[in-house]
This record gives structure tokens, sequence and C-alpha cells, in this order.
């Protein structure tokens, strides 16, 4: 893989360049020369049909989805490649975990350990990934279970907890690292309806938080209120992006107005 651009120093926390980014599936090209900068502490939600490449795009933010050709970088430094003259090469394993480190993520289906408890789900990972000792991990631990309304559940097991406490969990548990991003893949979209609020209430609480969060979703109201930028992606590219008044209001792409004219308007109070 070759590279030719030069990465800007970043002068502050959570910067996302994501540039001219290709993956396929075999035959399948998933994403189709995807450019995107997030700025640090901006909140920014992808929007969709299925199959549009928006959760392969995020899983390529923290190397989960190896990329073709593009790149992508935090705070100037690449992700899962180092730069050798004009080429890129795959850092070890070892590395790209400590990158991971930095870089939140929340699943679809909360990925949780079920011989642990929520508690010991959050601590898991600074104890392992960051060398904290039990007892500094068990108290910043419970503080973040506290955060996300889960303290009185430190000691229930995954099986024990509703669809929306566990992913709240998995929330705390992504902020446990204290990254400089936060992911989120749809993360409402395999609870019931009467548990989406309680999840979407914390994300809004930490999309005040100066953390950069990157969000893809379905829920149009939620992306209108918490979100600085929307970005429309289809067929494997960005669309159109905008902040939430001129993309949902305004859409300039015809793919774009054909999306948005499908989804009830009182979905998200236009």
């Amino acid at each position: 893989m070759t590279i030719t651009e030069t990465l800007a120093p970043a002068q502050t926390r959570g910067l996302v360049e994501i540039t001219e980014v290709h993956k396929s599936f075999g035959a399948l090209h998933v994403l189709r020369g995807v450019s995107l900068t997030v700025e640090p502490g901006a909140v920014t939600a992808i929007l969709g049909p299925s199959g549009s490449g928006k959760s392969t795009l995020l899983r390529t933010i923290n190397h989960l989805e190896k990329v073709d050709s593009g790149y992508v970088a935090i705070d100037g430094s690449l992700v899962g490649y180092k730069k050798r003259g004009n080429s890129l090469h795959e850092l070890r394993e070892k590395d790209i975990l400590k990158q991971r480190t930095e870089i939140g993520m929340v699943f679809q289906n909360f990925n949780l350990f079920g011989h642990l408890t929520a508690l010991e789900n959050v601590v898991e990972a600074p104890v392992v990934a960051q060398g904290k000792t039990k007892a500094q991990a068990r108290r910043r631990g419970l503080e973040l279970l506290e955060r996300v309304g889960l303290k009185d559940k430190a000691h229930a097991y995954p099986r024990q907890l509703s669809g929306g406490q566990q992913q709240r969990v998995a929330i705390a548990r992504a902020l446990a690292l204290d990254p400089k991003i936060l992911l989120f893949d749809e993360p409402t979209s395999a609870l019931d309806p009467e548990l989406v609020n309680e999840v979407l209430d914390v994300i809004r609480e930490l999309a005040t938080s100066g953390t950069t969060l990157i969000i893809v979703t379905h829920e149009m109201g939620f992306a209108r209120d918490v979100a600085d930028t929307v970005v429309f992606m289809d067929q494997g590219q960005i669309v159109e992006s905008g902040t939430p008044a001129e993309l949902f209001a305004n859409p300039h792409e015809a793919r774009t107005k054909a999306f948005f004219s499908k989804i009830i308007e009182p979905a998200f109070n236009i």
C-alpha cells in the first residue's frame, strides 16, 4: 500500500482523518474512496441504507477491518500502519492493540463477557491493557457504572440484565480506557423499542463531554439532536454531509432526498 499525502501533526485530542479509503470483500466493493475529517470533540452521525458501508467504515477506524488503500489517522498518527518511504506497512498485533486502547467501540450486540459481572466487564481492559491495579480499575469502574445509571447492578451478570442495561455496561466498558474517540455501531438496533431511550440518553450525555463521537445509527431524531455533522452514505460512498438542519431540511443530492423521503416526518420532529 502506498501513501503520498503528508499527515499534518494534530494539536488536539481526537482528530480523525479518513482519506480515500477503499475496502472490498471479494468482488464486493464496500467502501469506494471514502474521505472524512472529524474534528476533536465533535459528534458525527453516519446515516444511510443497509449495505451502504457505514459499519465497515466505522470498523476501519480502529483497524478491525484492514483498508485496501487509503488510510485512517488519529491525531496525525496512522491507524494500523506505519509509513516507510511512500509505502504503508501493517503494525504488529501488539501495537495495533495498543492503538485500540485509544478508540472505544460499542457494538450492536453488547459483546459482554457472560461469565463476568457488570463491574468485572468494565474492569477487565484497564487491568489487562493498561496495567492498572484492580483497586484502581474497580474504583473507576464503579464511577462509570454510576455514570450510566447502573451502579446498583455492579455485581449482576449480563444474563440478569435487560438489553438496555447490557448496552449501558458496554458503554461504561468503552469509557474505562479513557479513549480519545468513541465509536457506536447501531447501538440501539438490538434493543426492544422501550429500552432504546435509556441508551440514547447516556450517549446524549457523552455528546457534551468533549470526547469525539462517531455514531452509525438509524435513529434520525437522535442524530438531529446530538450531532454536529450528519453524513449520508450510499453504495460505499459519502453522498453528502452537513449540519443536521442542512441535511434533514434541505438535502441537495437526489439519493439523500430519496432516503429521507421514506422517513416519517414526526420521527425526527422537523
